[in-house]
């Protein structure tokens, strides 16, 4: 059996984890700054705050920049569910954006129309945007960037399959274009640390608020505090925080997978190579990279046309069938009952997500899959040999 990701741990993350266990801390102790401290040198930017996940770092940004009820963000029409339930758990409403067909990331025209529209209407504009690095490539960072100047709004950049990714040089988590990034570190992203997230910025007001929001809104800085009293044992809450805090052990595990990232994402670039050398079909097509990208390939995504011999589902089937358990990253959040009883989304607004959903298959990647398993996958998705059930 073949799963679409897979973690990779060393002996060295396991002797990582293993000495934070046998230490004094196991919660938030100091192994957590360190890995906050590496992630910084990483990816350029000055505060990186970690999480319990990548949903909670997008719940704290989403609530350091100000996001409260009768607000409004905007999101991409293709992610994972939590780019726009972030903004739902802060009350706000929430709507979203086409994406392009060839990179799967929000579109730039779509968005700069859509602007366009509320402006003219007199309807309310986003007070943040929630772009996404769809499959490990970046959006086109810098003209949203222009438009967030020209109407208003926050980026809150989600990077969770991106950690390692370039965009015009800089590492995503630079905010060069944005306000806030975030990470993922689940099992089958870039790095792992169980579960896990972080946010990264370069405004240390944010970065604090963020900090503070992690752990029940709580400050020891005496700087911070409304009736401040320089004693050790003296705290106070100022916001109203979330328990999002992140282990010291996860941390350790963190630290000791960022020394590989490197080499996971170039293994990963190396896979996709390869799918694209041997999946020459003109139903078949295939991920395309933007010249101002480096991807992290997260997901190796293609689509399958209307020309091909089987219908998308039909090849879908006949893969789990055999054990290749290909998968669809993602259907449109729009589409999810919790989204479609608002009775506000009309799927006709968003071409290019229907057509992606009705022709998207994710196959296999990760460190540590074989030349013989990709070709197996390869071969699979072009003869659907077999259908023993074998789970």
């Amino acid at each position: 059996m073949i799963p679409y990701g897979r973690q990779n741990i060393s002996p060295e993350d396991i002797r990582a984890v293993d000495e934070v266990l046998s230490s004094p801390y196991l919660t938030q102790g100091p192994v957590v700054r360190q890995f906050e401290a590496a992630l910084e040198a990483y990816v350029g930017c000055s505060k990186a705050v970690v999480t319990n996940s990548a949903t909670s770092a997008l719940h704290l940004a989403c609530l350091a920049l100000g996001v409260g009820p009768k607000d409004l963000v905007w999101t991409s029409a293709i992610s994972f569910v939590a780019s726009a339930n972030a903004a739902r758990y802060c009350g706000a409403d929430v709507d979203f954006v086409d994406i392009e067909p060839d990179t799967f990331n929000m579109s730039v025209a779509a968005l700069e129309q859509k602007l366009v529209a509320a402006r003219k209407s007199g309807q309310k504009l986003p007070k943040v945007l929630i772009p996404v690095a769809m499959a490990g490539q970046s959006a086109d960072m810098k003209e949203i960037s222009a438009l967030a100047v020209e109407y208003g709004f926050k980026i809150l950049e989600d990077a969770s399959h991106a950690l390692g990714a370039t965009y015009r040089g800089s590492k995503l988590g630079a905010c060069a274009y944005s306000d806030i990034t975030v990470f993922s570190f689940h099992p089958v992203k870039m790095i792992t640390t169980g579960e896990g997230g972080a946010c990264t910025t370069n405004n240390l007001e944010l970065g604090a608020k963020i900090e503070r929001l992690r752990s029940h809104g709580i400050t020891r800085e005496v700087s911070e505090m409304e009736s401040p009293r320089a004693i050790p044992y003296y705290y106070e809450q100022l916001d109203l925080g979330f328990n999002y805090r992140m282990t010291d052990f996860q941390a350790a595990l963190g630290i000791s997978q960022l020394k590989r990232i490197d080499a996971f994402v170039d293994e990963r670039n190396r896979v996709a190579s390869h799918y694209s050398s041997v999946l020459d079909l003109s139903w078949c097509l295939l991920p395309e990279i933007s010249d101002t990208c480096t991807s992290s390939f997260h997901l190796y995504v293609v689509r399958i046309t209307k020309d091909a011999p089987r219908t998308r589902d039909k090849i879908f089937e006949a893969m789990r069938t055999d054990g290749i358990l290909v998968n669809l990253h993602y259907i449109p959040i729009y589409r999810h009952p919790y989204y479609a009883r608002m009775g506000k989304y009309n799927p006709e607004s968003f071409p290019c997500a229907e057509e992606y959903f009705s022709q998207a298959i994710s196959l296999p990647i990760f460190p540590g899959i074989t030349t013989g398993e990709v070709e197996t996958i390869a071969s699979r998705l072009v003869e659907g040999i077999g259908h023993q059930t074998i789970f």
